[in-house]
């Protein structure tokens, strides 16, 4: 029986959201001995050995944070409580965190940028920090701030755990002192990012996406009706049409996504349409974030997906978070 995402309403609580803090499925078993770099990209190398290097001191017992203190002043670079990977799409860098969190000690966290906001907002932040404070490590994947309000949030939060001797790992597409950067410009929110921005010790990763290489535009789409046949005979597929998901999407919070996908192992949506509308847009990346954590093949009808986003959107403030989207939808509809 084909399933609809658009008439699922999943519940999740804050317990749940919390007890899914780990790598998903799809970075479930990588490892620093899984990760291949690049032979002509020495950042990749340089990055896994710092990688390396600091899981061997995150797999010992935690220090107090008046140690950490002591020791981050004795060292004010290799000492910084956070580790910071900046670079494109499909280097590695979310293989290299998820290494990162395999080899610490528990406790420890693992989540996407949207999924700790998502918690945050969820707990207060207040109790997010008291819950949080005991972590060893936490690793945020897709570091992003979209606006102001997610600026102060996290720059108090992490504040608060850093301060507490929780060591954060991070990877972006941006470097973390141009987060925001074309989205908001007020200059007390640029002070908070800035001064998020010191404790980071910020490795760039070169390298061209290695979903895409010999690969850079999406497959043909499928007629709808072969689109809706196929998932007809795949085990727990789910089929929409794209208005109705995307309508769907918008009367979920983001945090309920990765909940909709549950008990799907393909995902297939007819009728794709080039997005005007920055909204709608956003909510897809999610949906693709999540996906692609469940490493879900794609059946897509409609127009091709490299023609999903417009081309304003690619040249905007949100433009990596659609690069990002369209490069793990493409790699999915491949899989599938």
């Amino acid at each position: 029986m084909v399933v609809r995402l658009s008439e699922q309403w999943p519940e999740v609580s804050p317990d749940r959201l919390l007890s899914e803090c780990v790598p998903p499925p799809r970075f479930a078993d990588v490892r620093f001995a899984t990760y291949r770099p690049n032979p002509g990209e020495p950042t990749q190398s340089e990055a896994l050995t710092v990688l390396q290097d600091r899981a061997t001191h995150l797999a010992a017992p935690r220090r107090s944070p008046s140690f950490w203190s002591r020791f981050r002043a004795s060292s004010p670079v290799a000492g910084k409580p956070g580790i910071y990977l900046d670079g494109g799409f499909g280097v590695g860098k979310t293989h290299l965190l998820a290494s990162l969190w395999h080899e610490a000690a528990a406790p420890k966290m693992y989540c996407t940028f949207v999924e700790l906001t998502n918690l945050v907002g969820a707990l207060g932040l207040r109790t997010a920090v008291e819950k949080l404070s005991s972590y060893r490590l936490i690793c945020i994947d897709e570091f992003e701030l979209d606006d102001p309000g997610d600026t102060m949030l996290i720059s108090r939060l992490l504040g608060q755990l850093f301060n507490a001797g929780v060591e954060i790992a991070a990877t972006s597409n941006t470097l973390p002192d141009k987060l925001g950067e074309g989205r908001f410009q007020a200059i007390d929110f640029l002070r908070e990012i800035q001064a998020l921005a010191a404790r980071f010790d910020v490795r760039r990763i070169d390298g061209p996406d290695y979903r895409h290489r010999g690969l850079p535009t999406a497959p043909d789409p499928w007629p709808d009706e072969k689109v809706e046949q196929e998932a007809a005979v795949r085990p727990n597929a789910s089929c929409d049409h794209f208005v109705d998901l995307h309508r769907h999407l918008a009367e979920l919070h983001p945090s309920k996504y990765g909940a909709l996908l549950d008990g799907i192992e393909t995902v297939a949506i007819t009728d794709l349409r080039p997005l005007t509308d920055e909204n709608i847009a956003l909510r897809l990346v999610v949906l693709a974030d999540r996906m692609y954590d469940r490493n879900l093949p794609l059946l897509a009808g409609g127009v091709p997906l490299d023609q999903l986003f417009s081309k304003d959107m690619l040249k905007g403030g949100f433009r990596k978070k659609y690069l990002r989207a369209l490069s793990r939808l493409i790699a999915l509809a491949r899989a599938a």
